[in-house]
């Protein structure tokens, strides 16, 4: 069980490394667009914080017992004050993307919608000029058709310009249509999801990226504390293994000492004919030693295979 556990300490870790520093990175970015004006401190100082924030979660967890009261309280403030930061600048990033995306949707469709109104204008002011042009008709005798052919042609310009007003409109209607289209995909989802409630787009988009900053940075500092159990239940286990080693241990290994081994007789054969065989290498020592006229030793050769030595 020890070594089916000793991987998931470093999962729990890397899974806190990856939360968190995606986190760091999204609120940092969002607070420097926020504070556009000194970016780089911005930087520096919220990348600290989330530094800072993730330490002193650690701390609370490790030290909780053996800190005072006041330290607790700060400390404990100070990182859900800072979960609360990184929160708000995650939704400054995601609130920026957003923009991004649907800053040309919204160009597009702000236009779309200003054609859309002068063409029924257009169509409103041909519909008056046709029927001022009928009344000033019905007015004039029926023998005045000199003046009603008068009329028709004061009339008609101005008809005429309207319909060409109207065909244009017509046709760049169609085309923003279009790249409406196009554009929409990047946003199609929310679109659809705005229309499945009955809301607006942005109403969607501030809900979803309530709920994605509610479980982010929350979620890992939690990794990181779990991080911190995980860790110190691994070094109880290791802890147990080690005093597990020790009572399986010879008495020899536990006290220091070390087991006597027995040497076995080893059988030499000699290959020189008139040396002596010695069956017992401890009696090595015991060689006979040759008496000679100089009372000098004499070089007893022993020899197994190639091997020769000098005693």
């Amino acid at each position: 069980m020890f070594e089916q556990s000793k991987s998931f300490p470093k999962l729990v870790g890397l899974s806190a490394l990856l939360i968190a520093g995606s986190a760091a990175f999204f609120s940092v970015f969002g607070l420097s667009k926020l504070f556009a004006g000194a970016q780089f401190a911005v930087i520096i100082m919220a990348s600290s914080l989330e530094f800072g924030k993730l330490v002193a979660a650690s701390f609370l967890y490790r030290y909780w017992d053996k800190i005072n009261f006041l330290q607790k309280f700060y400390m404990s403030s100070a990182t859900v004050i800072l979960i609360l930061i990184t929160s708000a600048g995650i939704f400054g990033f995601l609130s920026n993307a957003y923009q991004g995306a649907t800053v040309e949707f919204e160009k597009e469709s702000t236009a779309l919608i200003f054609k859309e109104d002068r063409l029924e204008q257009l169509q409103e002011d041909k519909v008056y000029l046709k029927e001022e042009l009928d009344i000033a008709i019905k007015e004039l005798p029926d023998n005045f058709r000199t003046a009603r052919r008068k009329l028709r042609e004061d009339y008609q310009p101005q008809i005429t310009e309207i319909n060409k007003q109207m065909i244009e409109l017509k046709g760049e209607i169609g085309t923003l249509k279009t790249a409406l289209v196009q554009t929409g995909v990047d946003v199609g989802p929310v679109i659809y999801l705005a229309r499945t409630f009955d809301t607006d787009v942005d109403t969607v988009v501030k809900f979803f990226i309530f709920v994605l900053i509610f479980v982010f940075d929350p979620m890992a500092v939690m990794f990181v504390i779990s991080y911190n159990v995980a860790l110190q239940h691994t070094e109880e286990d290791e802890d147990e293994q080690k005093v597990v080693t020790e009572k399986k241990k010879k008495w020899w290994q536990m006290y220091g000492e070390k087991k006597e081994k027995v040497v076995e007789p080893v059988e030499l054969k000699p290959e020189v004919k008139g040396i002596p065989i010695i069956k017992n290498v401890s009696n090595i020592k015991n060689l006979a030693k040759v008496d000679n006229d100089n009372e000098e030793e004499s070089d007893l050769q022993l020899r197994k295979g190639s091997f020769s030595r000098k005693i």
